[in-house]
């Protein structure tokens, strides 16, 4: 036989050489060609970007040389001691010379020229490492079993087994030849763009083996954080296999492939990740075997130290060294890619299921999903099942972790033993089953918790300003910790009961081994220090999946339950968009009507008939202006959601439209971003059309006073413009769109009478002229211009046909309405009035529009801007957020005593395993009771202070937790309201829910982690550092190095940790910014568009997260090699010592424990990376937690009294506000008297100052001069809740909560239900309630979604109504109201607040015309301030002027027959 292989050698070493040869000739030939060629060609190889795979090309080099060097200097070893040399050693030190040569010389050509590695190198390290590893195993049969094999077969000597890990990596670098993205494969001329973008983007995709099994590919991104702080343009892209749109098309292929099966999903998924599933499945197969050969050599390591050994023997036990040490390497590198390849598939999953879900509920219309509930599709589900690829190959692990560790159990200490083993290990996994089950039911009831606090903080923060306002803020924050403290309960008892889960998993081992020695002594086994150590660490590692096992089976349950919940909302059987084809449409029609029955709860038991019902055909013509008119709640929306198939229809034919179609909602839906963005909403700009849209539109005086002309921001909901604003805002989008058809949702409500007849004139009459109109309005002076009116009455429609043609019929619905509006005009109509004033007064300009949001847009602008980027902190993590969080519960006293009970249970432990190892060897007279006993005793003790460190971190955790959030939540509430109009509500909540779900369950158990495993550590260094005082000089280097490449980690580290935050963020608000206007969506045709954005968005997230997630990686293999190779210089160092140097049991227990170091090493470096990461959530809710306050609620020396305010006179002294020092003053010294029981009317144009002087009446805003007294008390003196709570207001945009009709109308819960029957009978209210056989109990939904804006401003005058103060704002209360209505509220207003202070802040002429006082601003001044009838006598009076203009736009349209 070595005769043969020498022949092989002998034809390897003769091969090489004629390569060699041939190369030089070919050298030598070209040496004089074109000299040109070879000057580019290096530095077009440069170019190529190449560096990772050059890198590697010279490892393989240096890999040769290495092995060159073993053979050589083992052969002069061996000349040295036997004074000959084998003739094996010489072959094989000439064969890798030539072979070292050969990969030096063709390095550059083969990485230059994309060539493969030379054929003759490529077969030699091929057929090397099958020899090497044959007589790797034959030695190790030989030695281990102790059989004679045959002489002829190849037994390895010490240079083979260190050989062998460089020639497996040589094998695996053998694909590396060819970069699969070279430039040299793309055309000599491209475009620059090609040229110069997505530089990074191929960083993992063209890495070669060698890079990928260290991560070296991600060396570019940390030289670049290292430098600078890391932004998302330096982060490369995803491999295009993690991209959303090519994850989300292979599932939805899938999808489409099986649509007949039950389990579509999950089959579906598994499908599309199959063959990435099954390479991460080998990868989890060889770690579990890796993992389990260090204690299946343990005993043979254990008995070598034992016997006095001579230099055959020293060998053995180096080859011993050198098996633990590639196990070891073999099982770090495993472990690194099984970890990285399922979070690259989680990753995947999760895009492609996002994907999925905002399609659908992009395309769904109608779903019963609430946008909560699809939310947490995305943000828990989705999560989840993208979360489960880290569990999914323990179903399979399990067993073979049960059998490996059997088969060890049995080889040591025989059949009764390791069976007593596995049934105390089985006993240990049925003890902890109901632990987990009870875990899993208190999680649930923490995530139920969680998720009714998370809606109820969602709702409260998004009507900040009206629990303000009312100063229900106490109120409702008391309500959020009712639900924490429910929260904080479930949580209590989940945390106590995952510490008697911890106990269990740190208990398992002891009691396990008590039970197998104890059987060991009953049956009489022999026990011996290397089977006793064995036998322990096989349990340590068994250790793991019996912790995991209840784990595993808890998060299959919740991935199926997110299965079938995604599922589900996949399914539902619900109508799309895409209609079907109507077929040939007749001659100039735009939208046939057909009769049918529409109803938005089809399901609902309680509700007595349908939505909608339409008796007749309708044939609306193209061109035509179609006017829908009816009184609050007579369904005019419904109607038009009808047309848009918005609507479930319940029965008849479907309305066929037939045309691109443009929807204008009532509640004005705009998105984050530029005012030109969202008009133009995905089209190109037209800059002459764009310029007639503003114009029409009314957009370009508020477009001049912004800094940023039309790129000005819009913020979250559209929070810094005015309704009006948003309203027109919307219009010119529809008007841009250019579409056939239009459909207008009461488009004129939220203006004021000028810019709605501008409106009218420019938009519908103007640009709109020609096209296909329908227009649902309150503003009754609008009718006559339209083709046909549809008169809508409790949901039907009781008249169509021309204006003119129904107000002939004097018993019909619109001359009711008709007869309202000339009732209205009446109160505005003067004795004076002659056509000077109605008619040849000056126009009042564009400049007088009335219109104005609480805040003026003049100061608005930059205030949102700034906000838009969510402010981070940069660099390390502040010691004193550590400090903070550490002392938070109890000031930190029970921290030294959790350490204490830690350290001691190390000491425990360890002094058990010794004494066990130490009094079975042979020459110690112990008996087996006594030996048994003192084990017991010593692990019984350590499984006490195990308990004790668990429950008392158990209580740190809660007690933390709590006082963080309280602190949060208490001063966000007490933030003012600029707070929140900087910082969108999905900011705050961020820190509310996902922040402090870390701070609750995760923080403290990995800050309590990283202690936990520095005292293992140092106490396995003490244990080694005991046996041989070398090893601590060893430790002191490698522990230098692995904190050297922490700090070089942490950098860069840090940063991708708040960008993973950031970047989850985008993902939902476009969500729910998509779904809150998927009608509009929809109808403009735009899902594609929003798709991409989302897909954009999702892949932003991805990359993030995916090098995160790498740059663990990274980290973990460097550092796990560090302590893999000090490990084996430790096993070198105890073969070398002389037995008598050495206590064999406490070297054993060293190697034993040694075993655990590169997981202990990596786990200490990794807990110190990842809880700053972690403290990063600390951090974010300590910068909510010192928010700058709003005066104090109440001073309790200056407290009103009770009965105050008495007669509600205001009186302003030389009030000055500005909203901040650098901006300007917006009420420049107003002086004037208020005086108490009387109605004044506040008018002016926009930035005129109105809404900003309610504002200083509520002290939203704080004055800079000046003061505000009533009935004389300087409001600046006295707490916010003693003023707001003695003021009523209604606000201009209507604000309902999810509850019921009774909590909408009495928050605080201080009426009978008789006085609630009362306020709402007055408000018109008692039949809309009426219809709901629960009455007062009916539900309202999320921001009162199932009532009209209309029926929604009642209810908020019903709430005002209800609490009857002296002093009461109105802000347009009744914008949304028709006619009829309006004038009997009004009458209820006036009879109602007779004795009452009222301020209106008024868009209608006829709100404040007959007002006591009429306040006009104008530039923050005062221009006029008198009785209305004073201020009419004078023709050019700015109140008259205003006058002129509405009766003008109004009078022109009011039927003649009816005055």
């Amino acid at each position: 036989m070595e005769v043969a292989l020498e022949l092989v050698n002998a034809s390897f070493v003769l091969a090489l050489l004629s390569w060699i040869v041939i190369d030089i000739l070919k050298r030598r030939k070209h040496h004089n060609g074109s000299h040109s060629h070879s000057d580019v060609i290096p530095d077009f190889k440069h170019s190529v970007g190449g560096g990772g795979v050059r890198a590697s090309g010279a490892i393989v080099a240096i890999f040769n040389v290495i092995i060159f060097i073993f053979y050589l200097g083992f052969g002069f070893y061996d000349y040295w001691i036997h004074s000959f040399v084998s003739t094996k050693l010489v072959c094989s030190a000439v064969t890798w010379f030539l072979a070292s040569l050969v990969s030096v010389l063709s390095k550059n050509r083969t990485f230059r020229d994309r060539k493969r590695w030379p054929l003759v190198l490529v077969l030699w390290w091929v057929f090397s490492c099958i020899l090497v590893s044959f007589s790797v195993v034959v030695y190790v049969i030989h030695h281990l079993k102790s059989k004679d094999l045959p002489y002829y077969l190849p037994e390895a000597n010490i240079v083979d087994i260190a050989s062998l890990p460089f020639l497996l990596l040589l094998c695996c670098c053998l694909p590396l030849a060819v970069n699969r993205n070279s430039d040299l494969q793309r055309p000599l001329l491209h475009k620059e763009d090609e040229k110069f973008s997505k530089d990074d983007d191929t960083a993992f995709a063209s890495a070669g083996i060698w890079s990928q099994l260290t991560f070296r590919w991600l060396n570019p991104l940390f030289e670049r954080g290292r430098v600078e702080k890391l932004e998302l343009h330096h982060i490369p892209q995803v491999p295009d296999s993690e991209t959303a749109d090519k994850a989300s098309s292979l599932l939805e292929e899938s999808l489409r492939k099986r649509k007949a099966d039950y389990y579509l999903l999950p089959k579906a998924v598994a499908r599309t990740i199959w063959k990435s599933l099954a390479v991460n499945a080998v990868f989890a197969g060889l770690n579990t075997i890796a993992s389990y050969i260090g204690p299946f050599l343990i005993t043979s390591f254990v008995n070598f130290l034992s016997e006095k050994h001579d230099g055959s023997s020293y060998q053995y036990g180096l080859v011993l060294a050198f098996i633990f040490f590639f196990s070891k390497t073999a099982e770090s590198l495993t472990q690194r890619l099984w970890y990285f390849g399922a979070h690259r598939i989680g990753i995947r999953v999760r895009a492609a299921l996002t994907v999925l879900i905002y399609k659908e509920s992009l395309s769904t219309k109608f779903v019963c999903y609430s946008n909560g509930k699809i939310t947490n599709l995305i943000n828990v589900d989705a999560e989840r099942i993208g979360d489960f690829f880290w569990y999914i190959h323990g179903v399979w692990l399990l067993p073979i972790q049960v059998l490996l560790a059997l088969v060890i159990l049995y080889r040591n200490m025989g059949a009764a033993p390791s069976f007593a083993a596995i049934f105390a290990t089985i006993l240990v996994m049925v003890s902890n089953t109901p632990l987990a089950s009870r875990q899993k039911r208190l999680h649930s009831k923490i995530m139920e918790a969680k998720d009714a606090r998370t809606k109820a903080t969602s709702e409260t923060l998004k009507s900040m300003r009206v629990l303000k306002l009312h100063s229900w803020e106490p109120t409702f924050l008391k309500k959020l910790l009712q639900l924490r403290e429910t929260e904080r309960n479930w949580l209590k008892k989940y945390l106590y009961t995952s510490s008697a889960v911890a106990f269990l998993f740190w208990a398992s081992p002891t009691l396990v081994s008590v039970i197998t020695f104890g059987v060991c002594i009953l049956v009489k086994t022999p026990l011996t220090s290397g089977t006793v150590l064995s036998a322990l660490a096989t349990f340590r590692i068994l250790q793991e999946p019996i912790y995991n096992l209840p784990e595993l089976i808890s998060m299959i349950v919740q991935t199926k339950v997110s299965y079938d919940r995604i599922q589900e909302f996949l399914g539902e059987e619900v109508q799309r968009k895409f209609i079907s084809d109507h077929g040939a449409k007749a001659s100039h029609v735009a939208i046939e009507i057909e009769p049918g029955e529409y109803a938005w709860e089809t399901d609902s038991k309680d509700i007595k008939k349908p939505t909608i019902k339409i008796t007749d055909n309708l044939k609306i013509l193209e061109g035509y202006k179609i006017a829908v008119c009816g009184s609050v709640g007579s369904g005019k929306s419904s109607l038009l959601c009808s047309i848009l198939s918005e609507i479930p229809r319940i029965s008849g034919a479907a309305i066929k439209v037939y045309g691109k179609k443009a929807y204008v909602p009532q509640r004005a839906w705009v998105q984050t971003g530029s005012i030109r963005e969202n008009i133009l909403f995905g089209k190109d700009m037209k800059k002459a059309f764009y310029e007639d849209v503003l114009e029409a539109c009314a957009l370009n005086q508020d477009i001049e006073m912004w800094d940023n002309k039309d790129m000005s921001i819009v913020g979250e909901r559209g929070m810094n413009l005015s309704g009006g604003q948003k309203q027109r805002v919307q219009l010119a989008r529809a008007v841009y769109s250019d579409s056939d058809i239009f459909i207008l949702d009461d488009p004129f409500s939220a203006v004021d009478a000028h810019t709605g007849t501008h409106l009218f004139k420019k938009c519908l009459k103007g640009l709109l002229s020609q096209k296909t109109v329908i227009y649902a309005t309150h503003q009754l002076e609008f009718l006559d211009a339209a083709d046909i009116v549809l008169v809508m009455k409790e949901g039907l429609i009781v008249q169509s046909g021309k204006y003119e043609e129904l107000i002939v019929d004097s018993n019909g619905e619109l001359v009711r309405q008709m007869n309202a509006h000339r009732k209205s005009l009446d109160q505005v109509n003067q004795p004076q009035e002659d056509d000077s004033l109605t008619g040849g007064l000056c126009q009042i300009s564009q400049t007088e529009v009335i219109e104005e949001k609480h805040g003026e847009p003049n100061c608005n602008d930059k205030l949102f801007e700034s906000s838009q980027e969510e402010e981070t902190e940069t660099g390390r993590v502040k010691w004193s957020v550590y400090s903070t969080f550490v002392a938070a519960a109890y000031k930190g006293a029970l921290v030294p005593v959790i350490v204490l009970c830690q350290v001691l249970f190390q000491g425990l432990q360890m002094g058990s395993n010794y004494w066990i190892a130490w009094a079975t060897e042979e020459n110690r007279n112990v008996s087996r009771e006594q030996l048994i006993g003192i084990f017991i005793l010593l692990s019984g003790g350590s499984s006490i202070f195990i308990l004790g460190r668990a429950v008392l971190l158990a209580t740190i955790a809660v007690e933390t937790a709590q006082r963080l959030f309280l602190g949060m939540i208490t001063s966000v509430f007490r933030a003012p309201i600029s707070f929140f109009d900087s910082n969108p509500s999905s900011r705050i909540l961020n820190r509310s829910s996902t922040d402090q779900s870390t701070l609750d369950t995760d923080i403290p158990y990995r800050l309590a982690g990283l202690a936990f495993a520095l005292i293992q550590l140092f106490s396995i260094i003490i244990l080694m550092s005991h046996v041989a005082w070398q090893i601590f000089l060893l430790f002191l280097a490698i522990l230098g190095i692995s904190f050297w490449y922490q700090n070089y980690y942490i950098t860069t580290a840090r940063e991708l940790a708040r960008m993973v935050g950031i970047r989850k963020a985008p993902i939902l608000h476009h969500f729910s910014e998509s779904i809150a206007g998927s009608t509009t969506i929809r109808c403009f045709g735009q899902e594609d568009r929003f798709m991409e954005k989302n897909l954009s968005l999702i892949d932003d997230f991805s990359r993030v997260a995916f090098h995160n997630s790498s740059t663990m990686e990274w980290l973990s293999v460097r550092i796990n090699f560090l302590f893999n190779f000090v490990f084996f210089l430790v096993l070198v160092i105890l073969v070398s010592l002389p037995r008598s140097a050495i206590d064999p049991s406490l070297a054993g227990l060293a190697a034993t424990y040694g075993l655990n170091l590169n997981v202990l090493q990596a786990w200490v470096i990794w807990n110190l990376c990842n809880v700053e990461n972690k403290m990063i959530s600390v951090e974010r809710v300590l910068q909510f937690s010192n928010i700058p306050s709003e005066a104090p609620s109440v001073i309790e020396d200056c407290r009103p009294k009770p009965d105050w305010p008495t007669k509600g006179t205001i009186e302003l002294e030389n009030l000055q506000v500005q909203y901040k020092p650098t901006l300007p003053v917006v009420l420049k010294g107003i002086t004037s008297t208020f005086l108490g029981e009387k109605k004044i009317g506040v008018v002016g144009r926009t930035g005129s100052g109105k809404s900003t002087l309610i504002q200083a009446l509520f002290r939203v805003v704080e004055p800079s001069g000046g003061r505000i007294i009533i009935d004389g008390v300087d409001i600046s003196t006295i707490g916010l809740q003693d003023l707001r709570s003695r003021l009523g207001i209604i606000p201009q945009d209507p604000t309902l909560f999810q509850g019921t009709i009774r909590t909408n109308l009495d928050p605080l819960q201080q009426h009978t239900d008789q006085e609630l029957w009362e306020v709402l009978n007055k408000c018109h209210l008692v039949d809309i309630v009426r219809r709901d056989q629960r009455l007062l109990d009916a539900p309202v939904a999320e921001d009162g979604e199932n009532w009209s804006v209309g029926q929604r401003q009642l209810v908020c005058l019903a709430r005002v109504l209800l609490k009857k103060r002296r002093i009461l704002v109105l802000d347009e209360a009744t914008a949304s109201i028709d006619t009829a209505t309006d004038n009997v509220i009004q009458e209820t207003i006036r009879k109602e607040t007779c004795r009452c202070t009222v301020i209106t802040v008024a868009h209608r002429i006829p709100t404040v015309i007959d007002n006591d006082l009429v306040l006009v601003l104008d530039k923050g001044m005062i221009v006029e301030y008198d009785k209305p009838k004073i201020l009419l006598e004078d023709r050019s009076s700015w109140f008259s002027k205003l006058v002129a203009e509405f009766l003008r736009s109004s009078k022109s349209n009011h039927p003649k027959n009816l005055v």
